[in-house]
């Protein structure tokens, strides 16, 4: 069909008014021309259809309220024991908490409980600071929420880090711990560390008045708790109280991690004359202690620490730091986080009570150690009577894979790892010339030592190679010096060759116990009480990074992997729980101070009670109840169990003695060391 064209009239040819065929005409035109105001919603409509990022972030915040609020919503209408009836309807029947269990058995309250925290897990508040903090008196800087960390985070740093020359509180700023069961029960809300422990004893009886929390400033050397809050003077005076308080019933001791550690440095001041010590005597343990129930306790330190202090870096870090390169070292708002991490960490003394202690004899050389042919297996259940008849069959697949060097804490390199160690040409570094880097101003110079050292120096750590736990602790010392300097008139991680020596009455050694003695209290017990089946750092294979002068010049080489081998991204691994292998957290209750020893001159009983690592079964089961992972395992109803008991009165007889499911007993034979 063809179309015509209308032609434009003209003037002339205008319709008159009087024509009602033109009016119609004229109005179907002023129908098809478009009004001002009808251009003008037209506009807006379309603006309306264009989506902006601000409307894309308006909705992704309002999805997230509005779940949020949902969820809320259900946490409290959905009556407690919905978790349960769920879980009981995927995995079965669940046992009764330890506490109602012994609770139905007869278990009352008997003997007084102290829990001693660990690192980190204690938290800290704020007393004084400077004006960036103000409105936050008497907040937690340090557990809870951690809210500071993300509002102010570069005075959060100021405000947790330590003078670096005293290890005491810097200028016009005082960081204390928090008191009382709530210092420790949550590290953050939802995050169990004592809590579950708490309120199973308090199913059989116990409160506030039974139970009390030793918190103390987890970040300063153990003897300057003393110095600066009397903390320890504190942990006396409460024992006593709750002992006289309590019938006469000596004290429970239940230290964890690092607190293990910081008790055995109170049983050596508590009995210490004044005022070096507490003055109270050499039998005054024996009068107050029934028992120390360790928790996984790094009695001969951790590898991890090593790594914390030399590149402030565990695996998991150096995953993040391998997987995103210069985002934790030089991030996109250019805050430098493991700088800050490691200036702060440094200044925080306690950290090098966890160096590994006892040198080559315990850890191994550069070609041996006591881990030899481990390799991750199922393990049965064994104890020390019959440790030689037990060999199962991870012996049989050990002798199938290759030779690791575990004694090597740090190689530089996975073919240094793996070399016999006539290949290794290891330049000495201790007489190396520190050079002074070129002022950086593109990184906001965040000062670390690694600045002072330059790139001379830098140099000369990575030539060495291969590091043992003996030559860790002079490398430790030529990259922190400041840090080493305190730390030295602290702690010590030898192993003492006559510990009647006047030298060893000093405190530096007293948290160190291949360097001290037990007190002598022939009754009490000692527990080491543990996980195992998790594979945990051990060793360490590093490079250098590539640009030395920006970043911190050292990380972790996570393309480090071998099938045949327990390395993986970079970090041989060997049996414990996470943190704490199992030949720190097992060897002096498995052999140290086994039975009478120059360590043990009282015959203290010991018993090891490991824990074999179970993961949930579902996200409903939390954390699990039969984890051993380092933390974790202060849920762990078994553990529990056998707290409850001897809090009830039990001895470690009636739990059954020795509960050991790793090679404790086997790697301790390896450890050639004078008894």
């Amino acid at each position: 069909m063809s179309l015509i064209r209308r032609r434009k009239p003209n003037e002339t040819s205008r319709p008159t008014r009087s024509d009602p065929s033109s009016i119609d005409n004229e109005d179907d035109n002023k129908k098809k021309i478009p009004t001002k105001d009808q251009n003008a919603e037209e506009i807006a409509l379309k603006k309306l259809r264009k989506w902006s990022c601000i409307d894309s972030c308006c909705w992704l915040i309002g999805s997230i309220c509005v779940t949020w609020w949902f969820l809320l919503f259900l946490y409290n209408a959905i009556p407690a024991s919905f978790n349960q009836y769920v879980t009981e309807a995927i995995t079965g029947p669940v046992p009764d908490p330890p506490g109602v269990k012994l609770k139905k058995e007869g278990l009352t309250v008997k003997h007084p409980v102290v829990f001693v925290p660990g690192i980190v897990t204690g938290g800290l508040e704020l007393w004084e600071g400077h004006q960036c903090a103000e409105g936050l008196f008497r907040k937690r800087l340090w557990g809870g929420t951690f809210g500071e960390v993300y509002k102010r985070p570069l005075c959060w740093v100021e405000h947790m880090s330590l003078d670096n020359e005293t290890g005491l509180d810097p200028s016009g700023i005082r960081v204390r711990p928090v008191s009382g069961l709530v210092a420790a029960d949550y590290f953050a809300p939802g995050y169990f560390v004592w809590a579950v422990l708490i309120a199973n004893l308090a199913r059989i009886g116990y409160e506030e008045k039974t139970m009390y929390m030793a918190a103390y400033d987890w970040r300063i050397s153990f003897q300057n708790t003393e110095v600066r809050d009397q903390t320890l003077s504190r942990i006396k005076s409460n024992i006593e109280l709750m002992v006289a308080t309590n019938g006469g019933n000596k004290a429970v001791i239940i230290p964890h991690s690092m607190g293990v550690l910081y008790f055995l440095h109170f049983m050596k001041w508590v009995e210490a004359p004044s005022p070096m010590g507490g003055g109270g005597g050499p039998d005054w343990c024996a009068k107050h202690i029934k028992t120390v129930m360790n928790i996984g306790g790094p009695f001969l330190g951790v590898p991890k620490a090593v790594g914390g202090l030399f590149s402030a870096e565990a695996k998991d870090i150096a995953v993040i730091r391998a997987t995103a390169p210069g985002f934790l070292d030089n991030d996109i708002f250019r805050l430098q986080t493991l700088q800050h991490v490691m200036r702060m960490t440094r200044t925080w003394d306690s950290t090098m009570s966890m160096i590994p202690k006892g040198g080559d004899t315990i850890w191994g050389g550069v070609d041996w150690s006591p881990e030899e042919g481990y390799t991750p297996s199922k393990r049965k259940q064994r104890n020390n009577d019959t440790q030689v008849a037990n060999e199962d069959e991870s012996e049989v697949v050990a002798s199938q894979r290759k030779h690791v060097n575990f004694g090597r804490i740090i190689s530089f390199g996975k073919d240094i790892a793996e070399a016999p160690s006539s290949q290794i040409d290891m330049i000495d570094f201790r007489d190396a010339v520190k050079g002074n880097s070129v002022v950086n101003n593109t990184c906001r110079d965040v000062w670390t030592e690694y600045h002072e050292m330059g790139f001379e120096g830098i140099k000369a750590v990575a030539e060495y190679k291969a590091y043992t736990a003996e030559s860790v602790l002079d490398l430790l010392h030529f990259v922190a010096p400041k840090l080493m300097a305190r730390g030295s008139a602290h702690f010590s991680y030898g192993i003492a060759d006559n510990l009647d020596d006047r030298k060893y009455r000093h405190y530096k050694y007293w948290s160190n116990p291949l360097e001290t003695t037990l007190p002598n209290a022939p009754d009490m017990e000692i527990f080491s009480m543990y996980g195992v089946g998790i594979p945990t750092e051990r060793a360490y294979v590093y490079k250098l990074t590539p640009s030395a002068d920006c970043y911190i010049p050292f990380q972790i080489d996570t393309s480090a992997d071998d099938d045949d081998t327990p390395l993986k991204d970079g970090v041989y691994a060997v049996d414990g729980d996470e943190t704490v292998p199992v030949l720190s957290a097992g060897f002096m209750c498995a052999k140290g101070w086994r039975g009478k020893t120059r360590f043990n001159p009282s015959g203290i009983r010991t018993y090891l009670r490991e824990y074999e690592h179970s993961p949930p079964a579902n996200l409903l089961e939390g954390r699990g109840t039969q984890s051993g992972a380092h933390v974790d395992i202060m849920g762990n109803f078994q553990l529990i169990e056998d707290i409850i008991r001897v809090a009830a009165g039990a001895r470690g007889e009636d739990l059954g003695g020795d509960q050991v499911h790793s090679d404790i007993f086997k790697m301790s034979e390896k450890i050639n060391l004078q008894l």
